[in-house]
């Protein structure tokens, strides 16, 4: 009887994932017309159902570090349901050239040229053919705050849909028919948005529906079942609110499900991270594992780093690329995995051997494969021409630590507590730095989920690259460029000027 073996029944299983997750994604976007724009100097993407009737446009709006793909299953629900649905990206966002500009701490900075920007794509909207002249806006976090701004200095804007909001410019009657939604475990945003709810009607509850919406003075706060602030984009729950909010408000009916893509998201990608271990096993294997890191040497290369690298750059100027706070990132990143480094090669811990076929394998799978897929459905990942500098500048410090961090976890043979203490000290490391100067460096705490997500999904393939190879040279040099772009298209560019 032939045994199959347990990596091509992996390979097997994770490809069966992968088309499920690409076909369930795919369905989604057929029979509607999706059409890639420039309004200005600014990405947008149009939705829409080919030969429907004209119908309200709906400018859909991203939130911090985000772009135009983090908001689709909002974009498809609402196109399917009739309506003309234009996201975009906001300036120094996804593929927008456009840096951000401004102060970041005051409302008539930054939140200003923001607001602007949307009035354009709101004018645009407005005059595609299939849109009849009216419009919403529907908006995430950051841009919440923004579109419920823009809604109360634009009079043709009939609804606004908040999600995950937190503004201190809505009152009592506007902006005109106001619905929030929450996740259900963004407990400080769901208080807020009650608060604001309450501005209209004192005795309004959760999941009440106060004023009346064919007037314009609709207001709903309401919590999306088990989700957070990422989670909330494809909460069936919020979608459903936010399709039914613009029905009630523009006196329409939908029906039929929503676009609820999270899912098959999960699905692709869990896929996709998942042959990366029956495809690590091609890989030439090493002949030795990588030698043991001593405990004290461990700790003293992990917890050293982490208390010198704030406190060494708390009096270095780190200003020097046109991206909010990367240019600080790149910097700690270069001093902690230089320590790391000096550190184990005081205690007589070599790097070990080289294999760079698997390096340009790890490395090319991450961007093109798993990027591939995060770029057409979750965010962007395809940078930019103004964002391969900053990638490169990034690199500069993000190799050599994850040089380090490839060594002191012995290229994925080390105890999971090990893994685990490693990238806990860095992320703590950051913390420090934000503890130190928080005015400048409080966008780092925005970024910190992006570096948890990396050490999740990245390590464990960078993990069974090293333990097939036995090189922590190849995986700490692959996931030392894939964290430099992952940062580098992740954070804003931003031009004070």
């Amino acid at each position: 009887m032939t045994i199959i073996r347990p990596r091509l029944l992996a390979a097997l299983f994770f490809a069966v994932c992968v088309c499920a997750g690409l076909w369930q994604l795919e369905r989604q976007r057929q029979g509607l017309a999706i059409e890639h724009v420039r309004v200005g100097t600014t990405p947008a993407t149009v939705y829409r159902q080919p030969g429907a009737s004209a119908a309200p446009a709906v400018v859909i709006a991203h939130g911090f570090a985000g772009s135009r793909q983090l908001m689709e299953a909002y974009a498809l629900t609402l196109a399917r349901a009739g309506y003309v649905a234009v996201s975009f990206d906001f300036e120094g966002h996804g593929r927008n050239p456009t840096p951000m500009s401004g102060d970041v701490t005051r409302i008539d900075g930054t939140t200003r040229l923001l607001m602007r920007e949307t009035a354009g794509v709101v004018a645009f909207a407005q005059a595609l053919p299939g849109a009849d002249g009216r419009v919403a806006l529907l908006g995430h976090s950051m841009s919440a705050d923004i579109i419920a701004r823009q809604a109360m200095a634009d009079p043709s804007i009939g609804a606004t849909v908040a999600v995950s909001m937190f503004s201190e410019a809505v009152t009592a009657t506007a902006p005109r028919n106001l619905l929030i939604v929450s996740g259900e475990w963004e407990g400080f945003l769901r208080r807020d948005a009650l608060r604001n709810a309450r501005l209209a009607d004192p005795a309004a509850t959760e999941g009440m529906t106060v004023g009346d919406p064919s007037r314009g003075t609709g207001r709903r706060a309401v919590a999306a079942p088990a989700v957070e602030h990422v989670g909330v984009l494809y909460s069936a729950t919020a979608l459903r609110e936010a399709r039914d909010w613009l029905d009630t408000t523009f006196g329409r009916q939908s029906a039929g499900p929503v676009s609820a893509t999270g899912g098959a998201i999960v699905l692709l990608l869990v896929g996709i991270v998942g042959l990366a271990w029956p495809l690590a096993g091609l890989l030439p294997q090493g002949a030795t594992a990588p030698a043991a890191v001593p405990l004290g040497t461990f700790l003293a290369a992990v917890l050293v780093p982490a208390v010198l690298t704030p406190i060494l750059l708390a009096f270095v100027e780190t200003r020097f690329l046109p991206v909010l706070v990367a240019d600080y990132l790149a910097v700690h990143l270069l001093v902690f995995g230089a320590l790391s480094l000096a550190i184990l090669h005081w205690r007589g811990v070599s790097l070990g051997p080289v294999a760079w076929g698997a390096a340009l394998a790890l490395a090319a799978y991450g961007i093109l494969v798993f990027g591939g897929a995060l770029d057409r459905y979750v965010a962007s990942f395809w940078p930019i021409v103004p964002r391969m500098p900053i990638i490169a500048a990034i690199a500069v410090g993000a190799v050599p630590y994850m040089l380090a961090d490839s060594r002191v976890t012995e290229g994925g043979h080390a105890r999971w507590w090990r893994m685990l203490v490693a990238r806990a000290a860095f992320i703590a490391s950051l913390g420090g730095a934000v503890a130190l100067d928080f005015e400048r460096l409080f966008f780092l705490l925005m970024i910190i989920p992006v570096i948890v997500l990396f050490f999740t999904i990245f390590g464990l393939m960078g993990g069974w690259v090293g333990r097939r190879t036995g090189s922590p040279v190849a995986s700490g040099m692959a996931l030392g460029l894939l964290l430099a772009w992952a940062l580098g298209v992740s954070f804003p560019m931003f031009s004070p000027g």
